[in-house]
């Protein structure tokens, strides 16, 4: 008879687990896919802050920039003043030294072939007394 109770016992205890798992499992799958939702949507919204933060960031950047070439502009007007509106051959060879820096620290340097101006001859400076040295200048 022990046996007996001990074993509708166990069938009553294998019955209530039984049900509490067929309720309990489907709750929990609820449960747990609202869970995984509300982690994705905060993901989601995440990135997006991102996203603005950067476009904020990219347009701050832009803003400078557009800032910088007005000065650029306010300093190039300057100088044209100081210097009467007309251009010399030395501040063309700044211009062309500079620009040439700029494409190299961009990495767009292309080759240049650099052929003297006076009649395919180089201009050498030979006002110099000395005839141990003579200095050679390119235009």
């Amino acid at each position: 008879m022990k046996s007996t109770k001990t074993l509708f016992a166990i069938l009553i205890a294998l019955g209530i687990l039984v049900i509490v798992l067929m309720v309990g499992l489907p709750v929990y799958n609820v449960w747990q896919q609202e869970m995984a939702g509300k982690a994705e949507m905060a993901k989601a919204e995440q990135n997006r802050k991102i996203l603005i933060e950067e476009a904020k960031a990219r347009l701050e950047a832009e803003k400078l920039n557009a800032q910088a070439e007005v000065e650029r502009a306010r300093g190039m007007a300057e100088a044209m003043k100081l210097e009467n509106g007309t251009l010399n051959s030395t501040y063309n060879q700044y211009l062309f030294i500079r620009t040439l820096e700029k494409l190299a620290d961009k990495g767009d340097l292309p080759q240049i072939i650099y052929m003297p101006s006076e009649g395919l001859v180089p201009v050498m400076d030979v006002s110099k007394k000395s005839t141990k040295q003579i200095n050679v200048v390119n235009e």
